[in-house]
């Protein structure tokens, strides 16, 4: 049987493959993270017919005589290039911009990706559109353990911050110093317990000008207790009289910052700037920056770190298995995964609201289809003519 025919099979085989991979790519076109891949050929084994001879003194060396047996596919490469990117707005969607891979788990089994469409599933934890869970380091008392086991991100809205004990409170404007002798100002705040509980902090400033003290009497008007006195200069300054602090205790351990106040004539802006207690609050939304780190947004008006996302590389990127759903999974050829935050050594950075897109060329892929195409024409003449030889010599006995 001529060798030919084979050789011509083994053509159409690795060129139905060359179509089979660029067909792919093209369905992807639109797939996001998708990653083209490309078809390597290599000849197979080759036959002997005249081995190669050295030269001699009277004659020269033959070099050798071989007919080789046909094409196979040597491999199918991954093209890890970095797609395009595409805004979507989206808070929950992201996009690694330089090498790495979303950490995702589903079923107990790690796997790794580029696609960054994730949601919010109902326990509130990242997830892709196929379930899996996104994985990262989640805060514990204001503090990310990066390089200590990954865990699902779970922002679901049950996260809280924790309530804060007012200590501090701090007032600030001015004291009317043209105030008839008598005239009182009571200026409240909210305050707030270790367990967050809310209550009304009030203070009373009391105007007294009885030829021997000139100034303010400020006295707690929960009860009543005086806390300090502050004179009035000419010039309108205030301060406090005797050895007091400008700090002064009006309630329980709350500390009131009296410093900056005056005394002019003609206005009475006087209140509480702020306090730094608080009520426990839950989260309502997240920022993520170009590390990865996740900013959350309580009820309570504060902002805290809520959890880091991690990212993954390795050694041979081309050597991982494509697991389905725009997946990786690890293999003896990729290496061993390195964990890490985005923008370290070797790691690209996370953008928010934003997706990459598919790696994938048209313009190359549909030349690429008629390279396989025109090839699989060839290998099929190669069999057609191989097939008339073989009529002829059956001819040769009528």
């Amino acid at each position: 049987m001529l060798r030919s025919l084979y050789s011509g099979i083994s053509g159409l085989r690795s060129h139905q493959t060359m179509l089979d991979v660029t067909g792919n790519n093209i369905a992807n076109v639109n797939t996001t993270g998708f990653k083209a891949s490309s078809v390597q050929f290599q000849d197979t084994l080759s036959q002997m017919t005249q081995g190669a001879g050295g030269p001699q003194a009277e004659a020269g060396g033959t070099n050798p005589a071989q007919v080789g047996l046909g094409v196979q596919v040597a491999g199918i490469s991954t093209n890890f290039t970095q797609g395009s990117s595409q805004a979507t707005g989206k808070a929950t969607d992201m996009m690694i911009s330089g090498d790495g891979f979303f950490v995702t788990t589903k079923g107990g089994e790690q796997l790794y990706t580029r696609a960054g469409a994730f949601e919010l599933d109902s326990t509130g934890r990242l997830v892709s559109p196929d379930g899996a869970i996104l994985q990262g380091w989640m805060a514990a008392n204001g503090q990310i353990p990066v390089g200590g086991p990954v865990g699902p991100i779970d922002l679901s809205p049950d996260a809280i911050s924790a309530a804060k004990p007012t200590t501090s409170a701090e007032l600030s404007g001015n004291l009317p110093a043209d105030a008839n002798d008598g005239d009182a100002l009571v200026r409240d705040v909210e305050i707030y317990t270790a367990d967050g509980t809310k209550s009304t902090m009030s203070l009373t400033f009391t105007r007294v000008d009885d030829g021997i003290t000139n100034g303010w009497a400020v006295t707690n008007s929960n009860g009543g207790a005086a806390v300090a006195t502050l004179d009035l200069a000419a010039n309108g300054t205030l301060s406090l009289s005797g050895a007091q602090n400008a700090v002064v205790t009006p309630a329980g351990n709350v500390a009131v910052d009296l410093s900056t106040l005056t005394g002019y004539a003609g206005m009475t802006t006087v209140g509480f700037e702020s306090q730094d207690g608080r009520a426990a609050g839950a989260l309502e939304s997240f920022t993520m920056a170009n590390d990865g780190t996740l900013m959350g947004s309580f009820s309570n008006g504060q902002q805290a770190v809520v959890g880091r996302i991690a990212l993954a590389n390795f050694t041979n990127p081309g050597g991982l298995e494509k697991a389905g759903s725009s997946s990786y999974r690890v293999t003896a050829n990729s290496g061993q995964v390195e964990l890490g935050t985005a923008g370290s050594a070797g790691l690209g950075t996370l953008a928010g609201g934003s997706l990459e897109m598919s790696n994938v060329d048209l313009s190359q892929e549909f030349t690429n289809l008629i390279v396989a195409q025109r090839g699989f024409q060839a290998n099929a003449r190669i069999i057609t003519t191989s097939d008339e030889v073989l009529q002829e010599l059956t001819n040769l006995k009528r």
